[in-house]
């Protein structure tokens, strides 16, 4: 049987499955922190145990009170057919009524002390307490001990055991993050395809390219006959030559046109982007980038969540260099939708758990009323601690009236990546507006000509034999839009009836389905930014690249919805908070385009520099197929590729009248 649950009734029993029970046979007065220790820390994957003088620094997240009457508040203020709709709460009024109290964070601070940890912060939400210390501290104080394991190609820590805490604190506590390395597990969502390393090494789009949809065919490469041979094999597929080649990059004026988007949108609106560390070379970058596209100059504003850990074991575990490019992508995504929108950048100092500090930092002191994030996990079989925490962050930003957009993912349904079936987390969350992503064609007057769903595989042209592989399994998976269903989550009620049995058929499951809506994800039909990069002979400038992934799909969304917010207010409605009730209530109209399979299969030809930068170390030539999605389909109403679909030129109108 389908399961039908409300909103927020599964987080309920996330928050059951992952509280404290009392450990049965402990010699103290103990308690057991249920699902503590990550999936992956198996037997199988043990490796050794863990230094005990290593450094480690953690989160112990308290959870809100009065949880019911929170639960039943999100639901009435989010949904368009309450007259509670729109009524949210400031920071402040959420403080008074849902936030742990200042003596239940002084007993978690006093037993943290008493452990000898360090005990760093605590955000004015009173959501956790951050901590620092060693590992034998840590395995004293939480009744366990550490080992290194070997996942996914990396070693990671983790506790052998559930953690225990006092009993005394165990109707305060709601989980323990940090002291394992799961959060090593989280990457971005944005595609740069360069050959080499991902910006500010430099990449430069290969040309030729078009400067709109089929402007260009493999007809105009003029190369020898065979790359204009009839048909190209692969994957089971044949697909007809010529084929187009690949758009230089869309420019801000196409995608509006397209997506039936104003040029001058967002203003009075602030738009919030978490991710992790700072492009030094952002302002100017932007600065640029608006010159050139006849954008209006923004102040960035640029923060840093205070509390969050920037330590040197934890930073250089990591490069930032690929997370310049994500932010001068969210950036730069946003900009263009919404050119007179304000944004703010909350940074990271790392790209561990301080994300989620730096998300709640955002949500709890309402920097911004619609906030992306272009990052997550391949999987939702996550801790407990990780999972509930977070939907308790996100519980709070649907009762201010925040927005959250997370990319669905860009690898299709994760088996290609982990081994398995997955959705993303946390795009799985039921409270969170998770985007997915398609290949777009935007004609000559920047008119929609389409979309597929995101889903490439590759055939590579041989320059030697001057012929392409017409093996029928010669293809190779690349990446896209990831979706699916979920395996925590039960059916929120703004899906039910929306969500076609197929969906839940084809992925062996019922439950809260990926993603909700799409937009433009595939870089092979992507999006020009605008970065300082490094180039081979050691110089840095300013140069425009194509990139993509539901790091593109995500930040365009919330650009198109501070218009929509915007226009509303003009009219006397409030703005959009959580959006996914009213995206649901109006599935199936105007609004969306329905993005089905195409008639025949579908491809492009992208032409890529050798050496990532110019002509001078020859040219490669790639077929990337549309619509190839693993075990997601496209079809009529909702789909696990696109959700209920693009908008359309109607979308923003339709949006401000319901």
């Amino acid at each position: 049987m389908r399961s039908r649950t409300g909103i927020l009734s599964v987080v309920a029993s996330i928050a059951l499955l992952g509280s404290v029970v009392p450990a049965l046979a402990a010699p103290s007065p103990r308690a057991t922190l249920a699902g503590s220790v990550p999936p992956w820390a198996k037997s199988a994957n043990f490796k050794a145990a863990a230094s005990p003088s290593d450094y480690v620094g953690f989160r112990v997240y308290l959870g809100w009170q009065n949880t019911s009457q929170l639960q039943s508040f999100v639901n009435a203020v989010s949904n368009p057919k309450s007259p509670s709709y729109g009524h949210y709460l400031t920071p402040a009024q959420f403080h008074q009524l849902y936030a742990p109290s200042q003596a239940q964070v002084g007993a978690v601070q006093s037993w943290l002390r008493s452990q000898g940890f360090q005990v760093e912060y605590t955000p004015g939400n009173n959501h956790y307490v951050s901590a620092e210390g060693t590992l034998a501290q840590a395995a004293a104080a939480f009744g366990t001990s550490f080992g290194t394991y070997s996942v996914a190609g990396k070693t990671l820590r983790s506790q052998t055991t559930a953690l225990t805490i006092p009993t005394s604190l165990a109707s305060v506590v709601s989980g323990v993050i940090g002291l394992d390395d799961t959060a090593l597990l989280v990457h971005t969502n944005q595609v740069v395809d360069s050959p080499n390393a991902p910006p500010p090494a430099a990449f430069v789009v290969g040309t030729p390219c078009s400067a709109y949809f089929g402007e260009k065919t493999t007809n105009d490469l003029g190369l020898p006959a065979p790359m204009a041979s009839p048909a190209i094999g692969g994957n089971g597929v044949t697909y007809n030559l010529p084929l187009p080649l690949a758009p230089c990059g869309y420019t801000p004026e196409q995608i509006r046109g397209a997506y039936g988007v104003p040029s001058n949108g967002g203003a009075g609106q602030t738009v919030g982007i978490v991710d992790a560390f700072a492009a030094p070379t952002i302002q100017q970058d932007v600065t640029t980038y608006s010159s050139r596209h006849g954008l209006p100059n923004i102040k960035l504003t640029q923060i840093v969540a205070p509390g969050t850990y920037n330590h040197p074991e934890a930073g250089n575990r990591h490069s930032p260099q690929g997370w310049y490019g994500e932010e001068t992508l969210d950036v730069e995504a946003v900009h263009g939708m919404a050119p007179n929108a304000n944004i703010v950048y909350i940074g990271a100092p790392n790209n561990e758990r301080d994300l989620d500090a730096a998300l709640n930092h955002a949500i709890d002191r309402h920097v911004a009323d619609i906030i992306s994030n272009s990052y997550g996990y391949p999987t939702e079989l996550l801790p407990f601690g990780f999972i509930k925490s977070e939907e308790e962050t996100f519980m709070q930003a649907a009762a201010e009236g925040i927005s959250l957009y997370f990319s669905s993912g860009d690898n299709n349904d994760e088996s290609m990546t982990i081994g398995f079936v997955s959705v993303d987390w946390p795009p799985a969350s039921p409270l969170v507006t998770a985007v997915g992503g398609t290949s777009l064609k935007v004609g000559a007057n920047n008119n929609y000509l389409g979309e597929a769903g995101w889903g490439t595989y590759n055939n590579t042209y041989n320059t030697a034999t001057r012929s392409w592989s017409t093996n029928p399994q010669i293809l190779s998976w690349l990446y896209g839009s990831g979706g699916g269903v979920s395996r925590l989550f039960g059916e929120p009620s703004y899906q039910q009836g929306i969500v076609g049995q197929d969906v839940f058929t084809a992925q062996h499951r019922t439950g809260r389905a990926v993603p909700d809506v799409g937009a433009v994800g595939d870089p092979n039909t992507g999006y020009l930014i605008g970065e300082t990069q490094t180039f081979p002979d050691g110089t840095a400038s300013y140069s425009e690249y194509r990139i993509g992934g539901t790091s593109l799909s995500s930040p365009l969304m919330a650009g198109i919805m501070a218009i929509v917010n915007q226009q509303r207010l003009a009219v006397g409605k409030p703005r959009v908070g959580f959006a996914n009730p009213l995206f649901y209530s109006v599935a199936g109209s105007s609004a969306y385009n329905d993005v089905v399979d195409p008639a025949s299969p579908e491809a492009e030809v992208r032409v890529n520099f050798v050496n990532s930068v110019d002509a001078s170390g020859g040219r490669s030539y790639r077929l990337r197929t549309f619509n190839q999605t693993l075990s997601l389909h496209t079809g009529a109403g909702y789909d696990d590729v696109v959700g209920i679909g693009t908008p359309t030129t109607s979308f923003i109108s339709t949006l401000v009248a319901h």
